[in-house]
């Protein structure tokens, strides 16, 4: 019994040295197609990650170094109490967190908790519902790159948009009154003061900060790629694929699906690439996986809350609420006759 509970706890301490050590085997043993992989997951982000969301991420970093951001926080200090039981300074991460997309939500959250404007449980509930794919991911990538269609971008993004809000008047209504908040008040934001003499180097600072975040996607774009066609060699995504293929149809749908639930781009770019007369499905689909993120995106999340020692369990969770009630909306929208989009 001992020595059981013994193996348990080396196998607990060594998980992580044996998947890395798995995974480079796997890297020689299927390099061709993981080579393959690689090069679609780099010419994924080349051309539909990058021209969608670098030049907003520049856009949002010079936002940042002016006083817009705190006006229009002001404005909306008198809903954000009432709607989602949350202090004011947090319309800053909800509004970045819809214009910018991941994982800029989760870094205003952490700078706002850094700066004592916030609770460490208020914290963790805003990572629910301030962290969303972009206006410009969701309209240029999913809907214009991959559907070919502005209106199913439009679509998405309104009803990713609602989701998200949802969660948080949902989430704010389980915070209460059990959990005092440190501040009522609006709260100003503190940001660096930019004018024309300065306006060069905050450009160059704006796009060096937007550079790192958008190699930071693209490598976790990339990885999840290579893992996903590992789990295709291993058979694992068909066997599962197949598994679930009578109870949910379509196992192409399903395959998808589970890539999105890995990483959020190869999922949508395989599920829209699926070719059915019902393109409703497809258009659901890729609402749900916007709504959930994918595990690359959670990861991202991750890296960036785990320095403030804040729980990712609630964000976990609001995904998954998210995800539901996107896909739910979107379902409603294409009932109405104008968007019917089946062929």
């Amino acid at each position: 019994m001992k020595s059981f509970k013994f193996y348990c706890i080396s196998l607990k301490r060594n998980i992580l040295p044996i998947i890395f050590i798995l995974f480079l085997f796997c890297l020689v043993v299927f390099s061709a197609s993981n080579l393959s992989a690689t090069k679609s997951g780099l010419s994924l982000w080349a051309n539909s990650v990058v021209p969608s969301l670098f030049p907003f991420l520049v856009a949002t970093e010079l936002l940042s170094y002016t006083n817009v951001v705190n006006f229009v926080s002001k404005k909306l200090d008198k809903f954000m109490r009432p709607i989602f039981n949350m202090p004011g300074c947090t319309a800053y991460p909800l509004i970045l967190g819809m214009l910018s997309g991941y994982p800029v939500g989760a870094k205003t959250v952490c700078q706002i908790y850094k700066e004592g404007l916030c609770t460490k449980r208020e914290a963790e509930l805003m990572l629910a519902y301030t962290n969303n794919s972009g206006p410009l991911f969701i309209i240029g990538t999913v809907g214009i790159s991959m559907f070919g269609s502005t209106t199913i971008g439009l679509i998405l993004l309104c009803t990713h948009i609602l989701a998200s809000l949802s969660v948080g008047i949902i989430f704010g209504k389980k915070l209460g009154s059990k959990y005092k908040s440190i501040n009522k008040d609006y709260v100003k934001i503190s940001h660096k003061s930019i004018s024309f003499a300065n306006l060069g180097e905050v450009l160059s600072n704006s796009i060096i900060s937007s550079i790192k975040t958008i190699m930071m996607i693209g490598g976790f774009v990339v990885i999840f790629s290579v893992i996903i066609s590992i789990l295709k060699n291993f058979g694992l995504l068909n066997i599962i694929a197949k598994f679930l293929s009578p109870l949910f149809g379509n196992s192409n749908f399903i395959s998808g699906t589970l890539s999105g639930i890995i990483e959020l781009t190869n999922g949508l770019n395989a599920i829209s690439s699926i070719h059915v007369k019902a393109i409703s499905t497809n258009i659901l689909l890729s609402a749900f996986l916007l709504g959930f993120g994918g595990f690359s995106v959670m990861l991202q999340i991750l890296s960036v809350v785990s320095k403030e020692k804040l729980s990712i369990k609630p964000y976990i969770i609001g995904k998954i609420l998210q995800a539901i009630l996107a896909t739910a909306y979107t379902f409603v929208i294409l009932q109405i006759p104008m968007f019917n989009f089946n062929l």
